[in-house]
């Protein structure tokens, strides 16, 4: 396998986009709705699944197959190869779904698979692989957020997930083990042992407010977490929003509309 070498670059801090620079002839695959803008010489043509040379040459069936395995990550059957038909180097960028950052991932230096959360998947050169990574432990599978199935990057090209909120680096050494929230994952080398455990305790477990169980992630490796997956974001407007007969939270309180003019809430 031998991914187009792709250059980049990424702007903004909280609400970030990459700028990828396409020499002639080179193509990079996006995920459907990730499309910010493009100079005049790229063309957009949609495929079956990623594109990836593993796939060109495994027929129609393999085609089909490798597509429907990415509905199963939470993807679409489809996805968008932008292609630079130009005599000179033109750009293409892709946004963030939401506030966060965008990690690239250079996979020659992650022995050429990288396993993350479903939906992450963000853009890649051609040739670079998205398939599925299934967990083989129940405790994972039911418990640990991302279910039987995760998002697995293969190849020797440059790719780019995103995450939410602010992402941590953190490289454990053998034996180190982290204690993450099951939804904080962004994701993780090949070698890194993932599981799930038990947080234990009656009024933890009643109590608490942070789940039953969390995530156990066990070096050698490198971890990627984030500070704001999106279903942690989505329960908070979700909680948020205005109820029926059009009233919000802070509507039932003592101060009604008036604390909604003193919290800077100015609806009427």
């Amino acid at each position: 396998m031998q991914a187009h070498e792709i250059d980049y670059q990424i702007f903004g801090e909280e609400m970030q986009y990459v700028e990828i620079e396409l020499d002639p002839q080179e193509i990079v695959i996006a995920e459907a709705g990730s499309f910010m803008m493009m100079e005049n010489n790229i063309q957009m043509e949609t495929i079956f699944g990623d594109g990836s040379e593993q796939q060109s040459g495994s027929g129609l069936f393999g085609k089909l197959l490798n597509a429907g395995k990415r509905v199963l990550t939470g993807e679409s059957l489809f996805m968008t190869a932008f292609l630079n038909q130009g005599n000179t180097k033109s750009k293409v960028s892709f946004a963030s779904p939401y506030p966060g950052k965008i990690l690239p991932i250079d996979l020659t230096q992650f022995q050429g698979k990288f396993i993350c959360q479903k939906s992450s998947f963000l853009c890649a050169a051609k040739g670079v692989s998205v398939g599925i990574e299934f967990s083989q432990k129940l405790g994972r599978g039911f418990f640990g957020g991302e279910g039987f199935i995760m998002q697995k990057i293969e190849g020797d090209g440059m790719a780019f997930v995103h995450s939410g909120g602010t992402m941590a680096k953190k490289e454990l050494a053998p034996g180190e083990v982290l204690k993450v929230d099951t939804g904080c994952i962004i994701g993780f080398t090949k070698d890194v042992d993932y599981d799930i455990q038990f947080i234990g305790g009656i009024k933890n477990s009643l109590f608490g407010g942070e789940g039953l169980f969390y995530a156990t992630l066990k070096g050698p490796g490198t971890v990627y977490i984030q500070s704001l997956p999106f279903s942690r974001l989505a329960d908070r407007i979700i909680a948020s929003a205005p109820r029926s007969g059009g009233n919000s939270r802070e509507e039932g309180s003592l101060l009604g509309g008036l604390g909604n003019l003193l919290d800077g809430d100015n609806r009427f």
